[in-house]
Parts: C-alpha cells; structure tokens; sequence
C-alpha cells in the first residue's frame, strides 16, 4: 500500500485550500453544494440532499480535445517517437553489453593467436635471380610489358606510341631498382638466419625486435623485457597492468532488455584476472616457440600488489612459468582452460579464489 498525504486549510467561510502529494486545490461551496478545481485542470461539483445520502458529482478537465485529424496525427506522431526511442535505447543497452562481452572473450582468448612458424634452415638456402646474375621477377615482367605492348586506334590517331612505349621503358628501370633492393633484403635476411642457426644471440634479439610479434598485447597496456643467458632458453617478464585492463563492473540485459550495471563480484573479477595472465603467459610462448629455437621460454608475468610488510605497492611475479616446446604444442588452443593448464608445466602461482593472486617467486634458470 502506498502512502498518501493530504491536508486543508480553512482560508474563508466556505472556502477551503486542499493540498496533497499530488495537486493543490481550491473548494467552495455551501451544505448541499460545492465545487472545487486543483493545479492539474480538474474541476468537480458535488450536489447532495442533506440528510439522504444522496448526491451527485461531475467533473470534468481543462485538457482540450482535439478533433481535427492533425492533431490527432500529431498525438499518433508523438507515440511513435517515444517507442522508436525506447527502441534505441534497447539497442544501445544490447550493444554495450555484446562491447563488454566481447571484451572478456578477448581477455580470456589470447593464447589462441600465434605467429607463423620460422624455418630458418629453408629462409638461409633461399635463392634470387641475381645469385646467378639473371633478371629479377620485377625485370622480367616489365619487359614483358613492353614486348607485348600493341597500341590502341586512339594512340595511334593522338600519336601518343611513342610516349606509352617510353613509359614501358621507364618502368623497366624501375623494376631493375626494385629487384636490386629485393635482392640486397634477401641476402640481409640470408645473413640473419645463419646467424639464428649459428646461436648468436644478437641475432635473437634483432629478430624479436623487427617482428614484434607481441604488439597487438600492447594494446591491452602490457609490457614486456626479454633476457637470454642461454641461446636455448629465454626469459621473458612480463607487465600485466590489471587495472587497465579487468573491468570491475559487469553489464548484462534486463528481462525488458534494459541496460544493468553492476559491481563485478570479487570471485568473478579474479577468475577473468587468472585466465588473462595464463592466457597471455601461453601467447609469449607460442609466439617465441614460433620465430626462434628456443627449447625453454618462462615466463614471469609482473604486476603492482601491496606488500603487506612494508606498506607499499610493488611490481612483484605473480606467475612464473617455464614452458617446454613439445608439451606446449600438445595442448588443444581452442579448448584448454589457461589456468587450468599451467598444471601441465612447472610454475609458481598463489591464486585464491576470493583474494586473488600472491606474491611468488621467479623460476631459476639452470644453465
């Protein structure tokens, strides 16, 4: 039951100021007979035969009615107008709550990208034309050009020939820069590959640098620092920036496909949190598998917690992995649980469901 409100105020004999949550009004009258109006256009009179119970009310409304049909399509209009806008706002709420959804999905399937696999044995045997002091690809298709080069009716009647032959030629000398440039890029990447294939180091890093293969993690904030003791193992730490990038609050639709906006539950954001780290742990390690011959790549995925002891935010490891090439190409991409797979290789990792992840410590690397 609702709760009402309403009081009145004697201002003359018979005449009364009516005031309640809804309106303000005025009655006058005398016994049998009043009438009263009130700030929403109402207006009633009541008649009565005192000591009958008998009376009689009418009221009426200040609100016009309208009988010409532009009116009444204006009326029609304006309706119209507040559902297509109720309209919109459904599928504004429908469309942020698909952005928030696709969100997570990313969040959670980032281990399922990697690079195209290397072989730099096949890239250090690869040959060009000018090994062998022959014409080049670009070369050869534009003398081809002009070789089959068969002028139009109009060219002939504009005697522009000689000038589309002159341009044939022209792009013949361009094409002879062009291979020369694509021969000088090949015997650079000729060089890096016996380098890779020789364990340099260097080379490694070069590599890493010109492919960037983790950029597109960029853009979720992370950062990352790669170390390389042994030509055979990298080490890569990686910076999670969880408060860029786990949203704190959830957006699902109403029954009346309404937008709702709530605090995520803490047992929810951190599950998303574990499964990002874990994703983006095995992404590293796909991608370094992919461009190098590693046979070991851990990976020390860092973020800021408070330490309790000293009162401060740091940057501490909160996972710290070390995958093996083989075991990491025997997991299914497409259906393993991140979290779930760090099982399948040694790691340090203090996760509660209710509290998240702990401070732990690096694996050692043993040369």
């Amino acid at each position: 039951m609702g709760l009402g409100f309403r009081k009145s105020f004697k201002i003359a004999p018979g005449v009364r100021v009516n005031v309640s949550h809804r309106s303000v009004g005025v009655s006058a009258g005398v016994k049998g007979l009043r009438h009263s109006v009130n700030s929403r256009g109402q207006s009633r009179t009541t008649a009565s035969i005192p000591g009958t119970g008998l009376s009689y009310t009418s009221t009426s409304s200040s609100k016009r009615k309208y009988k010409s049909s532009a009116h009444n399509n204006r009326q029609q209009l304006v309706r119209q107008q507040k559902e297509l806008a109720k309209l919109e706002e459904l599928q504004r709420a429908k469309h942020e709550v698909e952005v928030f959804e696709n969100k997570i999905d990313l969040i959670k399937s980032i281990h399922k990208e990697c690079d195209d696999t290397f072989d730099w044995y096949e890239i250090s045997q690869s040959r060009h034309p000018y090994h062998t002091n022959n014409q080049g690809r670009n070369e050869l298709e534009a003398m081809s050009k002009l070789a089959n080069f068969k002028p139009t009716f109009m060219q002939k009647m504009l005697k522009t020939v000689d000038k589309e032959e002159q341009k044939l030629r022209d792009e013949i000398i361009q094409a002879i820069e062009q291979d020369k440039l694509e021969f000088e890029e090949l015997k650079r990447t000729i060089s890096i590959a016996n380098k890779v294939l020789q364990e340099d180091v260097d080379a490694y890093f070069q590599v890493i640098d010109e492919l960037s293969p983790l950029d597109d993690l960029l853009e979720f904030g992370s950062g990352f620092e790669f170390f390389i003791e042994d030509p055979r193992i990298l080490e890569v730490d990686f910076n999670v920036h969880s408060k860029n990038i786990i949203p704190t609050q959830q957006k699902t639709l109403t029954k009346t496909g309404k937008l709702s906006v709530k605090d995520m539950p803490k047992t929810t954001y951190f599950d998303i949190y574990q499964d990002y780290v874990c994703s983006c742990a095995i992404r590293i390690a796909r991608d370094m598998f992919a461009i190098l011959p590693f046979e070991q790549v851990i990976v020390n995925a860092m973020d800021e917690l408070l330490d309790t002891s000293t009162g401060r935010v740091d940057s501490v490891p909160i996972l710290s992995v070390k995958f093996e090439k083989e075991k990491l190409n025997y997991l299914n991409f497409e259906t393993i649980d991140c979290s779930d797979s760090m099982s399948n290789f040694v790691h340090n990792m203090n996760f509660k469901k209710t509290q998240g992840f702990k401070p732990v410590e690096k694996i050692q690397i043993n040369l």
